[in-house]
């Protein structure tokens, strides 16, 4: 399994059971996830006063193996503990018999302000608030280091309820959560350390991992050979949006250029007669054509509509039109609004028996909510799963942890970007670099989560005061970075 991939509570429970039966203990990677902490602590920190606060469970028996061995090392150690030792059970009791630090009841655990803190209360586990006393210890802690996840955050990525421990660095174990990457969860977390305890390859494996951070291993980008010509590489046709409505060339003008900055071929806009003269200013190399000769099978491999069409019943008809054809589809902005008062016809027109999805709608949080009236709970990644199936299509719900979901369940969540992407046009940008890929054969997963990862790595090296307008210029030195260095050496 890939070393990207996401696990559930659940999925980490089977591999502890499962490596059990393939002759690795619990209480070894016990050992090895509280030795993965305290060697993660002592390569940050100088010593000092540490206060080890230990829940009941595994969680705290990992923080009971901490406490030894900064102790070993002669760091001031003192250990708190929730609860009665004499009812501890399993590998925690035997961790806590082989600590040699007293252990004071929860409520001793004074003064948290000061000292450097090691949460080991409850990790990924928890689906309760917590009580009173630890979530004052929560408020009060200063400097923590937090085991698995911080306590208060469900490993699954739900939003937690009440209180939590905000860390400066988590130490998890085997793969990620969805918690690790998933706001608000992943800002609580800090940085971030995965650890390897012994957990064996086989175990990992049988767990049937279907969610990933998004990594270029995840997904090949489709390179140009020798032989290419520009109808090879993709043929990609932004629509404005209906004749006579009134529209947002500035969204248009910018998919566009993402569009042929990432590599498609043949890059057309169809816009209104009178609104041809804006795009005076764009690339010689940009074809701009009469909205009302928009074939939908004129040869287009793939189309983006919705950005600057106007939010209107007619926009919705044009989206339904669109995905009739046999054009791969990028679906944004007043399309999804414009459908969200009746989304079963667009959702008909989407759906391809016995064929894998061929368009990716790329709503914000407010476009989701309005289409997607019905996947109103659980995490952000369960919810966009839930849209994928309901859709037919392949679903990137932007945010600062984008995820991207297909209608089989297979999610991806794209951590690498930066906040600076938070300004108007973005999404324009994001929507023409998809349609790029999919004009260049990538299946719609692969191209929506290819995208995400391009379009945030050109916006973490424009930096700070970004606007939408510098990203496409940015993309060939994105893609350069990616490019094979067999195709690198004949640039």
């Amino acid at each position: 399994m890939s070393a990207h991939g996401l696990i559930t509570v659940a999925q980490m429970r089977a591999i502890d059971t499962r490596s059990a039966e393939l002759g690795t203990p619990t209480r070894t990677l016990m050992e090895a996830a509280g030795r993965a902490v305290a060697d993660a602590i002592a390569a940050r920190y100088a010593p000092q006063p540490v206060l080890i606060l230990c829940g009941p469970g595994g969680n705290g028996g990992d923080g009971f193996v901490v406490a030894r061995l900064l102790a070993a090392q002669g760091w001031p150690v003192r250990v708190a503990l929730q609860g009665e030792a004499a009812r501890l059970t399993g590998d925690a009791a035997d961790a806590a018999g082989a600590c040699p630090v007293a252990i004071e009841p929860l409520d001793a655990a004074l003064p948290v302000e000061t000292m450097l803190v090691v949460d080991a209360l409850y990790g990924a586990g928890l689906s309760r608030p917590l009580d009173a006393l630890c979530a004052d210890l929560a408020r009060r802690a200063r400097r923590v280091v937090s085991v698995d996840v911080p306590s208060g955050v469900h490993g699954d990525g739900a939003a937690p309820v009440g209180e939590t421990f905000r860390a400066d660095l988590t130490v998890t174990f085997v793969r990620k959560k969805p918690a690790h990457v998933l706001e608000p969860g992943r800002t609580c977390c800090g940085e971030i350390v995965l650890a390897d305890i012994g957990a064996p390859a086989q175990a990992v494996d049988e767990a049937g991992v279907t969610a990933f951070e998004n990594h270029p291993s995840l997904w090949a980008l489709p390179w140009p050979d020798a032989a290419a010509h520009k109808h090879a590489r993709g043929r990609v046709a932004i629509v404005a949006g209906a004749v006579g409505m009134s529209v947002t060339d500035g969204a248009v003008r910018l998919a566009a250029r993402a569009a042929q900055r990432a590599g498609a071929g043949w890059v057309s806009v169809y816009t209104a007669p009178e609104k041809a003269a804006l795009y005076a200013h764009e690339p010689a190399a940009l074809v701009v054509r009469d909205a009302a000769q928009l074939s939908a099978a004129a040869g287009y491999n793939a189309i983006v509509f919705g950005p600057g069409a106007g939010r209107a019943p007619r926009t919705a008809a044009q989206a339904i039109a669109l995905a009739q054809s046999a054009a791969r589809l990028v679906l944004d902005a007043d399309a999804l609004s414009s459908a969200a008062d009746d989304p079963d016809p667009l959702f008909l027109a989407l759906r391809r028996p016995g064929a894998p999805p061929h368009a990716v709608l790329t709503p914000h949080a407010g476009e989701f909510a309005r289409l997607f009236p019905d996947a109103a709970s659980g995490s952000k990644l369960e919810r966009t799963r839930a849209a994928a199936a309901r859709s037919g299509a392949v679903v990137l719900f932007k945010g600062a942890d984008t995820v991207i979901a297909a209608p089989d369940g297979r999610a991806i969540v794209n951590t690498h970007a930066t906040p600076w992407l938070a300004s108007a046009g973005t999404g324009d940008v994001l929507a023409g670099i998809i349609a790029a890929l999919l004009a260049q054969g990538l299946p719609a997963f692969d191209a929506a989560a290819a995208a995400a990862w391009l379009h945030g790595d050109a916006g973490l090296r424009c930096g700070p005061g970004l606007i939408a307008d510098d990203l496409p210029a940015v993309l060939p030195a994105v893609l350069d970075a990616l490019a094979p260095a067999a195709l690198r050496a004949k640039m």
